[in-house]
């Protein structure tokens, strides 16, 4: 039986398991309808932006494996902030499930290290 989401910072940060995706992804803004295969779509007033696999893509995705709850404070403050001490820019896309980090494809490994540090104790 799966376990609820976690909500508590240390058991989020514990749990994240941060996954790297051998894909490459990037960002679109689309004209027309978004293709089937799209991660994510953001629609603003000023158009729908579509989250692509690209095999040009500038972005790798992490996938940190905790199913955090939305209600829990403070992951994506603890994540992005020891990314950005780094100098990676970093943009998060929560699910219900799981959040998924966008980083530059060339600090990718970079990234997911500091990611596996941050979730190690003590």
């Amino acid at each position: 039986m799966r376990a609820g989401p976690v909500s508590d910072l240390a058991g989020m940060l514990a749990g994240m398991a941060p996954v790297l995706d051998a894909r490459r992804w990037d960002f679109a803004v689309l004209a027309g309808d978004p293709p089937a295969e799209a991660f994510a779509l953001i629609r603003e007033d000023e158009g729908l932006t579509a989250i692509i696999a690209d095999t040009d893509g500038a972005f790798a995705r992490i996938t940190l494996m905790v199913h955090s709850a939305l209600e829990g404070v403070g992951l994506t403050a603890a994540v992005s902030g020891v990314l950005a001490g780094a100098g990676i820019a970093c943009n998060i896309v929560a699910g219900y499930h799981h959040d998924h980090l966008f980083v530059p494809w060339q600090r990718r490994e970079e990234a997911l290290a500091l990611l596996q540090r941050l979730s190690q104790p003590g």
